[in-house]
């Protein structure tokens, strides 16, 4: 499987954006969607992920209750809904696929990614 993350750009703080994370060549296989990022000289972390048919997420503690994930299956695509932004938020955003649920928010079980979209949040 290949993904392309986009959606970026440059939001005040409190705004909203949403990220998309299409896939395509072996869109049927099991796998968990993820979405981590990485700040300008911070390692990349994880923010959330979802389970192949949609009816699991999770979510880092930072991003609760502000981010949404879900998944259009029909479009082979993955979003990330992102409310109420703050500046800390800023950073590149990775989305990424990983075929062992057990290790959805490990940066290092990832075998495919997409490339980074950038997200900053002016205060």
């Amino acid at each position: 499987v290949q993904l392309q993350a986009s959606g970026g750009g440059l939001v005040q703080a409190g705004g909203s954006l949403r990220l998309s994370c299409a896939a395509s060549g072996r869109t049927n296989s099991n796998y968990v969607t993820g979405w981590f990022r990485q700040a300008p000289g911070k390692e990349r972390e994880f923010v959330a992920a979802i389970s192949r048919s949609g009816s699991n997420t999770y979510y880092a503690v930072s991003v609760k209750g502000r981010f949404t994930i879900s998944r259009d299956s029909a479009k082979n695509t993955v979003y990330l809904q992102m409310n109420s932004l703050k500046p800390e938020d800023t950073a590149a955003y990775y989305c990424g696929a990983v075929q062992v649920t057990y290790y959805y928010d490990s940066r290092d079980a990832y075998t495919v990614w997409g490339q980074g979209t950038l997200v900053t949040v002016s205060s």
